[in-house]
């Protein structure tokens, strides 16, 4: 794993075409913006783990969860 120190303003580029800019630093906060072609997915990490987890649950019940019903349910803890 690469670790780097950034400040905000500051970017990383990833390959040619995806740039990874600190946007803002506010305590143990960092908002960050990603400026990447529309077919590369960009996804958050807690999210696809809790696909994965719902889904392996689902086996045994037979029934899976799209990523878009997990979405939703996200969208109305917040």
């Amino acid at each position: 794993m690469l670790v780097l120190s950034r400040k905000a303003g500051q970017s990383i580029l990833i390959g040619h075409n995806i740039e990874v800019k600190i946007i803002e630093v506010q305590g143990d906060q960092v908002r960050i913006g990603i400026n990447a072609p529309r077919d590369v997915n960009i996804l958050r990490k807690e999210l696809m783990d809790e696909v994965r987890r719902v889904n392996r649950e689902a086996v045994v019940d037979n029934s899976l969860v799209s990523l878009e019903e997990l979405n939703r349910v996200f969208k109305e803890r917040e």
